[in-house]
C-alpha cells in the first residue's frame, strides 16, 4: 500500500510540478519528461535497480546510465514490468549518448536497456509475441501493449510507445 501511494504521489509531483517539460512527438501527443531524481524516485519505489559502467549518471558522458529526460510512459513502462514479470529489473542504459540515433531512441526517453536474467528472459519468451529479426539481426518480441522488447545478446533493449497498461 506503501508503494502505491508513492506512486501516486510521484506522479502528481511529475504532471503538476512547475518546470516538468512536455515536447511534442509525431503523433501531436504531449510527452511528458522527467528528471534524474523523479524516474529514480519511480525505479526506487518499485524495486527496480540501476547500474552503469561508469558508475554514473551524466546524459553526456557513454558510461552512466542517465534518465534525465526520460519519458514519464517509459518510467511507467519499467514498473508495469516489474509488477507483471515479479523478476528483478537492473537497467543498464537509458538516455545517455552513445546509443542509436532517431525518434524513438534511448536518448529521446522512449528505451531502456535491462541486464538480462532468467526470470526476464523467460517472462519476455513466453508471455510476448515474437515478431522476428530486427534491421541488424536481433530477435524482437512485442507485448500487447506494443512495446518492443529486442534480445541483443548482452541485455534487453526496450522500446515504450505507451505505459504497457499502467
Amino acid at each position: 500500500m506503501r508503494a502505491v501511494v508513492s506512486a501516486l504521489t510521484l506522479l502528481l509531483t511529475v504532471l503538476f510540478a512547475p518546470g516538468v517539460g512536455l515536447a511534442a512527438s509525431h503523433d501531436a501527443f504531449a510527452v511528458t519528461k522527467l528528471t534524474q531524481a523523479q524516474a529514480e524516485s519511480m525505479f526506487r519505489g518499485a524495486g527496480i535497480t540501476w547500474s552503469s559502467s561508469g558508475g554514473c549518471t551524466n546524459r553526456n558522458n557513454s558510461t552512466c546510465t542517465s534518465f534525465d529526460g526520460l519519458n514519464l510512459a517509459t518510467a511507467q513502462g519499467a514498473v508495469t514490468l516489474k509488477h507483471a514479470s515479479g523478476c528483478a529489473l537492473n537497467i543498464t542504459g537509458g538516455t545517455e549518448v552513445g546509443h542509436a540515433s532517431g525518434t524513438y531512441s534511448h536518448y529521446n526517453g522512449y528505451k531502456l536497456d535491462f541486464g538480462k536474467n532468467t526470470c526476464l528472459n523467460n517472462y519476455v519468451h513466453n508471455t510476448f509475441a515474437y515478431i522476428g529479426l530486427r534491421g541488424d539481426g536481433y530477435p524482437m518480441w512485442q507485448s500487447g501493449a506494443g512495446n518492443v522488447y529486442t534480445d541483443e545478446g548482452s541485455h534487453w533493449d526496450v522500446l515504450y510507445y505507451n505505459c504497457g497498461g499502467c
